[in-house]
């Protein structure tokens, strides 16, 4: 069930199209270092919170130090939502993250547990706890390495058809 069987079915589908967007614009946010868009996404809740949860006084109060690492991809995915009455939800994430820290390169594997508000007829997280499943960092920083010629000449098992190679 996608909702409460009394909310409007049109409501109840541009209601999770909605909310399905706040993880993709967060992802985003956070890799572009767009603090404007990061600081948008959220309800201005009155209290802090402490981790793993995040609110927005933890986004106020982090993003500059998040940002300020090297470059980061985050990539959303099995994204599972639960509208509770017309102006609340919750819903899981999965996140798999790659991040530069400097001295390590970590990839690291994240179940986001959110609670999302309506609020002045947008959706906002209210809250997320952020729950690392497992991060490890790599032996070899990525960033360093020479880009592979991929898909350009190789497929996995020999070279691209000849029409499907750039043309010289």
């Amino acid at each position: 069930m996608l909702g409460p069987l009394d909310m409007d079915r049109t409501e109840l589908l541009l209601a999770h199209a909605e909310i399905q967007q706040l993880p993709y614009r967060y992802a985003y946010a956070q890799d572009f270092r767009d603090a404007e868009m990061l600081l948008s996404l959220w309800f201005d809740a009155e209290e802090p919170v402490a981790y793993p949860e995040i609110n927005i006084h933890t986004v106020r109060a982090e993003h500059q130090r998040w940002f300020s690492k090297g470059p980061t991809v985050h990539f959303v995915s099995n994204h599972i939502i639960e509208i509770q009455s017309n102006d609340r939800a919750i819903g899981s994430v999965y996140c798999a993250a790659q991040l530069d820290l400097g001295e390590d390169f970590v990839d690291q594997s994240i179940l986001y547990q959110d609670t999302y508000l309506l609020h002045e007829g947008a959706w906002l997280f209210e809250r997320r706890r952020h729950l690392l499943w497992f991060g490890q960092a790599r032996a070899d920083n990525p960033i360093h390495q020479e880009p592979d010629s991929w898909p350009m000449t190789y497929t996995g098992r020999g070279v691209l058809p000849g029409a499907l190679r750039a043309s010289s």
